[in-house]
Formats: C-alpha cells, structure tokens, sequence
C-alpha cells in the first residue's frame, strides 16, 4: 500500500503541466527506477520527491535543456536517442541501490550537459517570434514555411508550425461581371478572441506593396463579400489581422472581373466547339490506336466542303428552274392555238 501510494505521488509530479524533453523521452516506470536510490544525506533518509524535484531543476526547467531540443520535423527519434543513451544505463546502475543525492546531482547535470551538446547538432527548426499563446509568426527558415519548417517543443511534446508567414502569397480569385463573390480571412491555428480585422484594396494592381493599399473596413468581420462585381472592383485585396496592436498575419486576394458580353460570347464559343466536335469528328488513322482521341478536320477543309454544299444547292436550283421553263413555254403555245382557232 505504502508503495503503491508513493508511485502515484511519483506520477502526479511527472504529469505536472510543465513538461520538457525528459518527461517527453523518459517513461514513467524508467523515471521511478532511477529515483528509487535517491538518498538524502542531511536527513539520512531515502526520499525520492527530492530526486523529481532534482530532475526538475537539471531537465524540466532548464532553459537550454529545452532550447537544445528545438530541432527539426523528424529530428525527435534522435533527441529520444540521446537521451536514453544518458539516461537508461543510470536507471540500471541505480535501481534497488541507495545512491547519496550529491551523486544524483553530478551524474544528471553531466546527462544534461551532454545531451545540450548532441542535440544541439541536430538540424534545427525555423526560428518563431512567439506573441500569443498557441500562435507562431514571422519567420527566416531557409526550408520555408509550412510543417518543413517544424520545430520540436519540449514544453509541449509536440510540433509547433508556423503555419503562415506575416506576409501569405496572393491567392487567384476570379468573378465575372454582375456576380457575387466572397473572400474569407481564415487562418489554420487557433485565434485570440480580441481580434481585429482591417481590409484593404488595391485597384487594379496585383500587388503586396503596403503603400498602395487603402481601407475599406475595420473591425472583427473575417468575410468580404462584394454583391455585384463590376470591372471597377478588379485588383488586390488584402487581409489583415490584428490583436493587442500587434500584426498577426496578412492575407492578399487578387480579383479579375470578366466582363459579362466577353463571358456570353466565350460560352457562345464553347457551344460552337461542341457543335463542331459532335459533328465533324474524324476517324482515327488506321496505324493509330482504337483508343487514342478524335481530330478535328482542318479550316481550310471545313471551307472547302461548305463551298461545295453551296455550289450543290445552286445547282439543284438551277437545274429545276430550268426544267421548269420547257413545260411553261409548251402551255403558253398551247393556248395561243386554242385562241387562233376560236375557241
């Protein structure tokens, strides 16, 4: 009962809400192990919070313990490696055995120090200015941007990604005259609730130059809708997010309005193609594969053959107006002899 009531005081001090590389490398059991033998030489007794309170110190709330361990997605197999090549043979070497606390301290700042030196060789993730909680900008990575330039936090025991730069690329948007369109300022990470949000435009410029953009709206409204577009509304927007008077993120749209007679007539255009296609298709060559897809005849082909059906046409007219006028010229004699001779 003793023991059992002593492991979880163990437990509860490990999950404690500050974390660092030990207690994100270590497993729990390896930690009571090594603790077991932690011998107090002042009060000469056995008293293992003081070998946590000790890891504590030397691991969880050391600064370049956890600054070591800022490496690079997939860089934190090789922090465990480190720290296990550290930590595991002491587990062995102490457990069941009584060791004075001064002999704890030497070894473990000597595991802290050489785990600095390792880790700290490790390519390293992108360098954050961290402004809010949960929330990572501005940035110089060389890899870029994105979950390349991870970085690993012993703090949390996970990733931290700095999702966007202060500056995102523009985005393509485009509309045709009379439309509607919307553009929505929507970030991946989580945002505080005192945001404050300011759109801005450009017209008719593709551009991320600050200088020529002027506003159109302030406050927490993350949607810009135009009901209408028209040729005047073409150009850059931009998007800016803003908490405590401190810039989180710019995002940038570029609008192209097309009119709406080019639109009709690119529709127009596209029947027409359609038309063509279902009609004037060409069988494929007899080496060409079943398969391959249906050619279209060539314009001067098409002329060619239409002036043919006209000439056809004016043919066939002709050929029936003048078989016609025989019959007609017949009748009309016809009727002049009937008059000559009275009737």
């Amino acid at each position: 009962m003793r023991t059992s009531a002593l492991c979880i005081v163990c437990v509860s001090m490990l999950f404690r809400s500050s974390l660092s590389c030990f207690q994100c490398f270590v497993d729990v059991p390896d930690s009571l192990r090594l603790c077991w033998g932690h011998f107090l030489t002042e009060h000469n007794i056995r008293n293992v919070d003081a070998c946590f309170r000790k890891l504590d110190r030397i691991f969880n709330n050391h600064e370049r313990v956890i600054d070591a361990g800022r490496v690079g997605r997939g860089y934190d197999k090789r922090l465990k490696e480190i720290l296990d090549a550290e930590i595991l043979p002491m587990v062995e070497e102490f457990h069941k055995k009584l060791n004075k606390d001064t002999v704890y301290e030497e070894r473990l700042q000597t595991a802290a120090d050489n785990f600095i030196a390792a880790a700290s060789k490790l390519p390293r993730g992108e360098t954050c200015l961290w402004m809010l909680p949960s929330l990572c900008v501005s940035f110089t990575h060389p890899t870029g941007f994105q979950s390349a330039g991870a970085v690993y936090n012993c703090i949390t025991c996970q990733y931290d990604s700095c999702e966007f730069p202060l500056d995102c690329p523009v985005k393509e948007m485009k509309a045709t005259e009379n439309s509607r369109i919307q553009m929505r300022c929507e970030v991946p990470f989580h945002l505080p609730d005192d945001i404050e949000v300011i759109w801005r435009v450009a017209e008719e410029v593709k551009t991320q130059q600050v200088d020529q953009f002027k506003e159109v709206t302030v406050g927490v409204d993350r949607l810009y809708s135009i009901p209408s577009t028209s040729l005047q509304h073409q150009g850059t927007y931009q998007c800016e997010i803003y908490s405590d008077q401190r810039s989180i993120v710019r995002l940038y749209y570029y609008l192209t309005v097309t009119p709406q007679v080019v639109a009709g007539h690119t529709e127009l255009q596209e029947v027409f193609d359609l038309s063509l296609l279902s009609g004037w298709l060409l069988l494929p060559s007899p080496g060409g594969s079943p398969c391959s897809p249906l050619l279209l005849p060539s314009p001067l082909l098409l002329t060619a053959c239409l002036t043919a059906l006209l000439l056809l046409l004016f043919l066939s007219l002709g050929a029936l107006y003048w078989s016609s006028e025989p019959e007609q010229t017949h009748h009309a004699e016809h009727a002049g002899g009937d008059e000559d001779l009275g009737f």
